[in-house]
């Protein structure tokens, strides 16, 4: 109620301050975890076998570090951006009801970390169950009030398929229950062996597997993702990428060869992903369904590393993964700051804006780096990490697994091909009369400089690996 009567960016800037304020907390968490130590909390039991307790160890901290990040970054080029939105879908309303919307948004915002912290530390499939409820729920409510077109129609999609997907993960986790009596993830192992084991793996793998967007399960990706507020853009890659660690999580390390099976089919559906994804995605005119489309196929990267099962390429895939989230945090906040900027969507009508844009053209080409694994960004490390793993396993299991090796870097030139075919087509050429005539600039700096932190922090992990990979290796190395 207080930011209401103050000044319009308050909401804004308290939830940047919270964020940072927890980002600090997250880096005195990860002393403990180079210190070699997991640090681990048990709150309270909420009902038998269901309780609320988090876990930060080697594989957890990086992404929820990350994750925290991005978090920060994107609350502050939310200040205004938000405001511009609001101005656009509640003009007509006081300065009073637009100053409450905006409150509103920050306040909605702030329940992603709050699922993001949950779902990475949670120790129990139900409290992991419903802090991944919370991020659907809180998708929904952001995208009904401030998306684009059909707001509320695609709103429900997504609450569509986030239910379905979490209520399969819930059958799964109700399945383990009666066999092992525990929901503890900690306790999964036990289930190896079980005659009903490869039922409830399936569940948990379809579940997640309509998170992640995966081709035939990613119908709702490219609608969804383009119409939701931009400037959340990033926390919907997130959303979506963080089933990737929930799998690794909760399948990959307990289940062992019980998970085998599972292996090379994965990798086959991610190659088909990702190529599928790529080809969709050249295919678009509309900026945002551009960069929307692009998240399928770069999460099949992170899948096809993980469908390897070998140490190299699950750390792979979730190196990658980190590296895709930063790096479409960058793309996908550049492509909404030229419809910030220009009002238009439609790639045809652009064009030459690097002239009147040059620091939004930057951040496009380097996202573009990134999602594409150009060097000094993370995601070539993650990539060389990623595919040796998965010829690792091409090794031993024959030239078909190697063939679609193969087929995951040749993958790598259509990434190359709609990530910088768009920046010459926005960015590049003669600028048409219209836009000539415009006093076009590069947005305010709560907009731009987050988003080159980002880069910055690639970059750090680009040339110095290990600082994930040997925290990560310490407990994906068992593989």
């Amino acid at each position: 109620m207080a930011t209401r009567r103050s000044a319009p960016h308050a909401a804004g800037w308290i939830a940047l301050g919270g964020l940072l304020y927890t980002g600090t907390i997250v880096g005195f968490v990860g002393i403990e975890i180079y210190a070699g130590r997991s640090v681990a909390e048990h709150y309270f039991a909420i009902a038998p076998s269901i309780s609320l307790g988090l876990l930060a160890d080697g594989l957890s901290w990086p992404i929820l570090a990350v994750i925290v990040l991005l978090c920060a970054a994107l609350a502050c080029y939310s200040i205004r951006y938000i405001e511009h939105r609001i101005e656009l879908l509640y003009g007509e309303e006081s300065e009073e009801v637009q100053a409450a919307y905006n409150t509103r948004f920050f306040t909605l915002f702030l329940y992603f970390p709050v699922g993001f912290i949950g779902t990475i530390l949670s120790t129990n499939l139900v409290s992991l169950y419903f802090f991944m409820e919370v991020l659907t729920i809180t998708l929904f409510f952001l995208m009904a009030t401030f998306g684009y077109l059909e707001r509320v129609r695609v709103a429900f999609m997504s609450l569509a398929w986030g239910i379905v997907g979490a209520l399969l993960f819930l059958v799964a986790a109700l399945m383990v229950y009666s066999r092992t009596g525990s929901l503890e993830i900690a306790d999964l192992a036990q289930m190896t062996g079980a005659p009903t084991i490869l039922g409830a793996i399936t569940l948990f793998l379809v579940g997640l597997m309509m998170k992640l967007a995966i081709v035939p399960l990613h119908v709702w990706m490219p609608t969804v993702h383009a119409e939701h507020p931009t400037c959340i853009a990033g926390l919907l890659a997130v959303y979506a990428n963080l089933a990737l660690y929930i799998i690794v999580r909760v399948l990959v390390l307990p289940f062992g060869a019980d998970f085998a099976s599972f292996g090379t089919p994965l990798m086959v559906i991610a190659l088909l992903t990702m190529v599928y994804g790529s080809l969709l995605t050249l295919a678009q005119t509309d900026i945002k369904r551009l960069a929307a489309c692009s998240t399928i196929s770069q999460i099949g990267y992170s899948v096809l590393g993980l469908g390897a099962l070998t140490s190299a390429g699950v750390e792979g895939g979730l190196f990658f993964f980190l590296s895709h989230i930063m790096g479409k945090t960058i793309f996908f906040s550049a492509a909404g700051i030229v419809v910030y900027i220009t009002g238009i969507r439609d790639t045809r009508q652009l064009g030459g804006l690097a002239q009147k844009m040059p620091l939004t053209a930057t951040l496009w080409i380097i996202g573009s780096m990134m999602l594409s694994g150009f060097p000094p960004f993370s995601s070539f490390a993650a990539e060389w990490i990623m595919f040796t793993g998965i010829f690792q396993r091409g090794a031993l299991s024959g030239p078909f697994m190697i063939a679609v090796g193969i087929g995951g870097v040749v993958a790598i030139v259509l990434t190359v091909a709609y990530t910088f075919g768009a920046a010459r087509r926005i960015f590049f050429g003669p600028l048409s009369a219209e836009l000539e005539e415009r006093n076009l600039t590069d947005p305010s700096w709560t907009m731009t400089v987050p988003l080159f932190i980002i880069a910055g922090v690639s970059i750090v992990l680009g040339l110095y690996p290990r600082l994930v990979m040997d925290l990560m290796h310490a407990v994906v190395g068992e593989l």
